[in-house]
């Protein structure tokens, strides 16, 4: 399924999110969980020192989902997110039930974006979303933000600009 205006709009959304994460000492992701008939049903950003290691965003809601949907309704929602979810992430989205994955940003693109800055590899395999869950539909990433999240990851990680 291609990226819509109204899945872009979302997707600008988690990059608000995740400005806000990196503002306040945060890695730079966040997440927005719609559901079926498109309301915004939740949201978060990143908090991993803020909270505790694993407070991804796309974790976060998939717990809320967990919480507060149906299955029905979990199936039906949609996960928007900054960044392509993680192997943990995934295999939670998948536990939780919840349906289509949109991202604006891959892992792919981040691991390049790292590799050219230096830093040191992940401590976890970057897996893209369908090896760890190959039956959520997904679409990613969106070129129009890449820009805007290379920006932020280059902050926080105290990257020196080349303009």
């Amino acid at each position: 399924m291609a990226i819509s205006e109204q899945d872009k709009r979302h997707l600008r959304r988690c990059v608000e999110l995740a400005a806000q994460a990196l503002a306040v000492g945060d890695q730079p992701f966040g997440s927005v969980l719609v559901g079926a008939d498109g309301a915004v049903l939740a949201e978060d950003r990143n908090r991993i020192h803020s909270r505790e290691p694993t407070w991804h965003p796309e974790i976060a809601l998939a717990r809320w989902a967990a919480e507060h949907l149906t299955e029905q309704e979990r199936a039906a929602a949609i996960l928007y997110t900054s960044g392509e979810h993680c192997p943990m992430c995934s295999a939670a989205h998948a536990w939780a039930g919840l349906g289509r994955i949109v991202y604006a940003c891959s892992a792919e693109q981040f691991g390049q974006w790292c590799q050219e800055w230096g830093l040191p590899p992940s401590p976890v395999t970057p897996l893209s979303i369908q090896q760890v869950a190959p039956n959520i539909a997904v679409d990613g990433p969106e070129p129009e933000l890449a820009a805007q999240l290379r920006e932020l990851y280059r902050r926080c990680f105290g990257i020196e600009s080349k303009d």
